[in-house]
């Protein structure tokens, strides 16, 4: 049998430095693109706003110095992508209908024909003031390598924009940026290549973000120092498994490159060999695209005690329990061990004297379980949520459960669920403040991006528990940006959660964490991390269908 040949496709990521000068910066680009073309990509990713500052005097400016498809600058863009044969995905702000104007992504082909556009769906603080959000979701665009998604910056610190496009088919991800937050590089950009397992380019700004006259002044303003009011670089290129190919410094300008084959990211396939995108449960997904879905987050207790138990056997647990930090409010125990229905009255009775509710895993009736236990009962049961081959349930949930605990809302899933983002978004809908999770972790980028982007991506606490890797996932409880902080200063961090990480070897994982910090989702102005989702835009989400 002949093995089909695979086709490779070199992308690369330009990253560089914008100014308030819109001729200055054709002529970055045009220098940019000639010096990427150099080492001869198919498709060369360019930053957001690439045409101006995204920094404007009032809506006249805003207006002047936003482009028109057809004219000049673009013009020229177009040209270097005919001369150099290679498709170029460059973000602006164009001129609409009626005055308006959008954040866009544009893609063109070898041919210098522009054959996509991409309206930017969520925008971040006084974005809201200049643009119009996307009113059609963005397309997936068939190439002689394989299909490509485009989006900007904040569309990718959120899931439902990339989950789409990879749903209808994308293998690749095209991420132009404009970010001063050191933990999108870190953080959300990873995180969208492998829970989607896709590829994903982006390329960020370096340099400062507003100009340069009014730095000092706008740093007094903000409370955000000003170095930290430039471009954080870090473009990058991730593999679909979340390994990074390939990185840019943080404060220079620079191209980066790497050989990928697309076809690679149509292996949906988890270890156990559960099909990533079939297993998904559509019917439980409705709220994501409800506007008035959004629950607010009820009262909770300021900060909590939490620990996390790698057990393997009851009497492990019994031994353990006997040494727990009486102040300790919830356990959660590795999802590794799996009680059996004859030894949950054995659990009960184990956490009977304490002040604390247990959560572990449990085979009742040859179903799987998420179970939490306290006060002398089973408090709640959450059913297997997916399908998971390695932990196969006779039948699956119904519904997603939540439960208010003392200290505060909670739900509960195995991390076979907490893999999917969309179910994870409707327990925050629900207006949870913790998610539960007895763990056992499939995949490194589980654990390294996924549990901690959701975390930060819906304001909620996360515990996980792992034999291996537990972590207790809090939140910064001064957290919008631009507001009166005075427990800590700006680090560059936008929307990233504390994290507690087991110690090889041990245990156990001890930690305190701020369930009351998760009812503030704003992470600026205008920018509310539920209510300002895409959701109008988000009906692939809740679709069986899928390419």
């Amino acid at each position: 049998m002949i093995s089909k040949k695979k086709l490779y496709m070199r992308v690369a990521a330009l990253q560089f430095q914008t100014t308030s000068h819109v001729p200055e910066n054709l002529n970055t680009c045009l220098r940019l693109i000639d010096e990427a073309a150099l080492q001869s990509p198919n498709l060369m990713v360019l930053g957001e706003f690439s045409n101006h500052l995204s920094w404007y005097d009032d809506q006249k400016h805003a207006w002047e110095v936003a482009l028109e498809i057809g004219g000049n600058f673009l013009q020229k863009i177009a040209e270097k992508a005919r001369r150099h044969s290679c498709y170029i995905d460059i973000n602006v702000t164009l001129r609409r209908a009626e005055n308006t104007i959008t954040v866009t992504s544009l893609l063109y082909d070898p041919e210098g024909q522009l054959i996509a556009e991409a309206d930017k769906q969520t925008l971040m603080g006084h974005e809201n003031i200049y643009f119009e959000r996307a009113s059609a979701p963005s397309p997936v665009i068939e190439t002689p390598y394989g299909r490509l998604g485009l989006f900007p910056c904040r569309d990718g610190v959120t899931f439902e924009t990339p989950r789409g496009l990879a749903l209808r088919g994308a293998q690749l991800f095209c991420d132009s940026l404009n970010s001063f937050a050191l933990d999108e590089a870190t953080l959300h950009v990873p995180a969208r290549a492998p829970e989607n397992k896709c590829f994903l380019v982006s390329a960020n700004k370096v340099g400062p973000l507003i100009p340069e006259i009014l730095l000092n002044e706008v740093a007094r303003a903000t409370q955000i120092p000003k170095n930290f009011l430039y471009g954080a670089g870090g473009s990058q290129i991730v593999h679909p498994n979340g390994t990074i190919l390939a990185r840019a410094s943080l404060d220079k300008e620079e191209v980066i490159v790497a050989d990928i084959c697309l076809s690679e990211a149509d292996d949906k396939s988890r270890p156990d060999g559960t099909h990533l995108f079939t297993a998904r449960r559509p019917d439980l997904y409705t709220d994501i695209v409800d506007e008035n879905a959004c629950i607010d987050c009820g009262a909770a207790q300021a900060e909590v005690k939490a620990v996390t138990l790698s057990v393997t056997s009851v009497n492990d647990l019994l031994a353990q329990a006997l040494v727990i930090d009486p102040w300790v409010k919830i356990i959660v125990l590795s999802g590794n061990f799996i009680a059996k229905e004859s030894e949950l009255e054995q659990i009960i009775q184990i956490c009977k004297p304490y002040d604390w509710s247990l959560c572990t895993r449990a085979l009742i009736e040859e179903d799987q379980f998420v179970v939490l236990i306290g006060k002398g009962k089973i408090l709640a049961q959450q059913k297997q949520i997916h399908k998971s081959h390695r932990s196969a349930s006779k039948t699956l949930a119904k519904e997603l459960i939540t439960l208010d605990l003392e200290w505060g809302r909670v739900a509960m899933m195995h991390s076979d669920d907490a893999a999917y983002p969309e179910i994870v978004k409707v327990a925050a809908l629900k207006g949870i403040h913790t998610l539960l999770v007895p763990a056992d972790f499939q995949e490194q980028w589980e654990w390294q991006y996924g549990l901690p982007s959701r975390a930060a991506e819906n304001r909620i606490c996360v515990i996980a528990a792992d034999k291996e890797k537990s972590m207790i996932a809090s939140l910064e409880r001064e957290f919008t940006i631009m507001t009166t902080w005075e427990e800590r200063q700006f680090d560059g961090k936008i929307n990233e959660p504390l994290l507690a990480w087991q110690v090889r070897g041990k245990p156990y994982l001890e930690a305190l964490f701020h369930p009351q910090a998760a009812c503030n989702k704003v992470m600026s102005e205008a920018t509310d991390l539920l209510k300002d989702r895409p959701w109008f835009l988000s009906e692939a989400l809740i679709k069986e269908e899928h390419q």
